[in-house]
């Protein structure tokens, strides 16, 4: 997908391959931790696995966003698919591989729809990398690749949010033209306690 020399070699953003799924979240529990959030419950692994690589509980239950044939084509060879080769995955995942084959980061998108603009766009869940990881031209990276994923299906816009403590994800996000918006993300369960 993408690539970059890191100068022992070149680091690549690709998508993730079932292998990395222990790494994965191992990067989302650090994620989270360096948010300041809760950590992932239990199972996220098995969750994530079909969100990411199809089966159970991936695109149909969600309208089947992703689907490469509502993206008016029959998709890329290296797009992720279901074990079967078979229905795009719900949740894309995109990794950053360093050149001894270490994971330093991940970025996870999907698509959305924009009631006030009457059009799908691409949300960009996460995007993280390791403390020792930032600043090598990684984020970029990983940011050109989810910009891929975007164009791939047909989508011109990518949305996203940061926490406004997140000064170094401001200052990234700015020096990259992007846009923002001041809102508060609200949570709700759907089970009243």
């Amino acid at each position: 997908m993408s690539d970059r020399d890191s100068g022992g070699g070149r680091a690549v953003v690709r998508h993730a391959r079932a292998e990395d799924l222990g790494r994965v979240v191992e990067l989302v529990a650090e994620h989270a931790e360096y948010e300041k959030a809760a950590p992932p419950a239990p199972g996220l692994s098995a969750r994530l696995a079909g969100l990411i690589f199809g089966g159970p509980g991936s695109a149909g239950e969600f309208g089947g966003h992703g689907r490469a044939e509502e993206s008016g084509g029959p998709g890329r060879a290296d797009e992720p698919r279901g074990p079967s080769g078979g229905e795009t995955p719900r949740l894309r995942c995109l990794v950053a591989e360093l050149p001894d084959g270490s994971l330093a980061g991940y970025a996870t998108c999907a698509p959305e729809l924009s009631t006030w603009d009457g059009v799908a766009y691409l949300h960009m869940d996460c995007l993280y990398l390791t403390s020792t990881a930032r600043g090598h031209g990684l984020g970029p990276l990983l940011v050109d690749a989810v910009r891929a994923e975007a164009r791939a299906l047909g989508l011109t816009e990518i949305q996203w949010q940061t926490p406004a403590w997140n000064e170094g994800a401001i200052r990234f996000y700015d020096r990259l033209g992007a846009t923002s918006k001041e809102k508060r993300r609200y949570t709700l369960p759907t089970d009243p306690a």
